[in-house]
């Protein structure tokens, strides 16, 4: 049977074995992983077109996309922390109809509330910009571009909070199915409209802008369709009394969310400060820095698929007040996560020339040094591959026990004090230059991860656990 045509087990389930819970987690992770390197696909799509406009505009199509992104991705988490309460709900009671479409309704509310801000805030791209130091020519073109592609915020929180709570539901295939779709859209959108082709007008970076957003309101329809249709998820009635508000259940996943977003933010504006430390050493070194990033994430979208449904099934066992269950979740996700990433490791570690030449000519005289460059950070990446899956799903997996506020802590340490602060001590005090500056991305992976898989060991004398 498809992803689709067979449900997750809910509540009243848990597994008898070890190996019942790493069934039930693959098969819940599976269709998230999938979703997730297909929306990867769907961001290449607008870098390989917006590319071909211009350094000018393709630097503002950087530039937005990263300010967006930064907002976006901790507004997702914030929302997204309705998974856990629901997962919670679902395991405290199989049935719980009344409580799922609530933490659905206020989830989908904070959504337009956080949404709306942070739109006001994106319409003064061009003035942030000017404010950073940029080119004044590159903030003009980001501002163009950020005032189309401001509108896809709505929709692309509300249509996050539906795949969320698609999956915690049990159905976590339509993400994968619904993210393909997504993939074509734009694709065609970007053809039809960057260029100008079969007929319609050559918008440059402004049509892809639009792509975006035209690809964005499809994803939110399309789950909108799911949740009221679906055979399964119907019976929920997840658009019943809309306008009803629940100010407590709001307040709970906006304190529950809140260290969530700040986490996604931390993280993000690390790597977004690595680029920014490597744009201090040369314009080569940023080249090669987005290669070795761009491979490196490509393989987090594994464990991060595996933390997605850590934080499910977690969740779901937290609200059976089963410890055992809990554990055997847990560390199920953890090994599971960690492991496909020795996996990748070891590939990086065995052939990163050949990898790197996926993405530019290695044999090309003029691009020796990108290439030697792009080889040793990815050196460095390949030992910090366990270290990233490890605290993506260990984060996933205390988010299913709804603690956020102290991994919310631990990050800002280990990111901001350990990682950047040794990358800027290796890659300008002790003159390591890029490969210090990858060192302290590894060394800041590697604090988190310690902590964090610490914390969840000791879940039990912390008094993580429901009595």
């Amino acid at each position: 049977m498809s992803a689709l045509a067979a449900p997750m087990p809910l509540a009243g389930s848990a597994p008898a074995s070890t190996r019942d819970e790493l069934t039930a987690l693959l098969r819940l992770s599976a269709p998230l992983v999938g979703a997730n390197l297909l929306q990867m696909g769907v961001y290449a799509v607008d870098v390989m077109f917006v590319a071909r406009l211009g350094a000018i505009d393709f630097a503002a199509s950087t530039l937005g996309v990263f300010l967006l992104s930064l907002v976006m991705w901790a507004l997702i988490g914030m929302t997204g922390a309705c998974a856990p309460i629901i997962a919670a709900e679902l395991g405290a009671r199989a049935h719980a109809v009344r409580q799922v479409r609530r933490s659905f309704r206020m989830a989908m509310w904070l959504g337009l509330l956080a949404g709306l801000i942070a739109m006001g805030m994106l319409a003064f791209g061009q003035q942030i910009l000017l404010t950073l130091g940029q080119d004044p020519h590159v903030a003009a073109r980001t501002g163009a571009f950020l005032d189309i592609l401001l509108w896809v915020m709505l929709p692309n929180l509300w249509a996050g909070v539906m795949r969320t709570v698609a999956a915690a539901l049990g159905r976590p295939g339509w993400a994968m199915l619904v993210t393909a779709g997504a993939l074509g859209v734009n694709a065609l959108g970007n053809w039809l409209l960057v260029f100008g082709n079969a007929g319609f007008p050559a918008m440059g970076l402004e049509g892809s802008a639009t792509a975006s957003l035209v690809t964005a309101s499809m994803m939110m329809l399309a789950y909108t369709a799911i949740l009221a249709f679906d055979r399964k998820l119907r019976r929920y009635r997840l658009f019943g009394k809309w306008w009803l508000p629940h100010w407590r259940r709001l307040w709970e996943i906006v304190k529950l969310g809140t260290p969530i977003a700040i986490v996604f933010t931390l993280e993000g504006g690390l790597f977004g400060g690595a680029a920014f430390l490597m744009g201090l050493i040369g314009v080569t070194e940023v080249a090669a820095h987005a290669i070795a990033l761009n491979i490196a994430a490509l393989a987090f979208q594994v464990p991060f698929g595996i933390a997605q449904a850590a934080t499910i099934r977690v969740g779901m066992a937290y609200g059976a007040r089963n410890r055992v269950w809990i554990g055997r979740a847990g560390w199920a996700s953890i090994v599971t996560g960690t492991g496909f990433m020795v996996v990748t490791a070891t590939t990086i570690w065995v052939a990163p020339r050949l990898i790197v030449g996926i993405y530019v000519d290695v044999d090309d005289p003029a691009r020796a040094r990108e290439v030697t460059l792009a080889i040793q950070y990815l050196a460095v990446a390949a030992m910090f591959q366990l270290f990233d899956g490890a605290q993506a799903v260990a984060a996933g997996a205390l988010r299913g026990l709804q603690d956020t506020r102290i991994p919310m802590v631990v990050a800002a340490f280990g990111y901001w004090v350990a990682g950047f602060g040794t990358a800027i001590l290796l890659g300008f005090h002790l003159h390591w230059q890029g490969v210090g500056i990858w060192v302290g991305l590894a060394v800041g992976l590697a604090v988190v991860s310690a902590l964090l898989v610490t914390r969840w060991a000791m879940r039990d004398r912390l008094g993580l656990l429901p009595g």
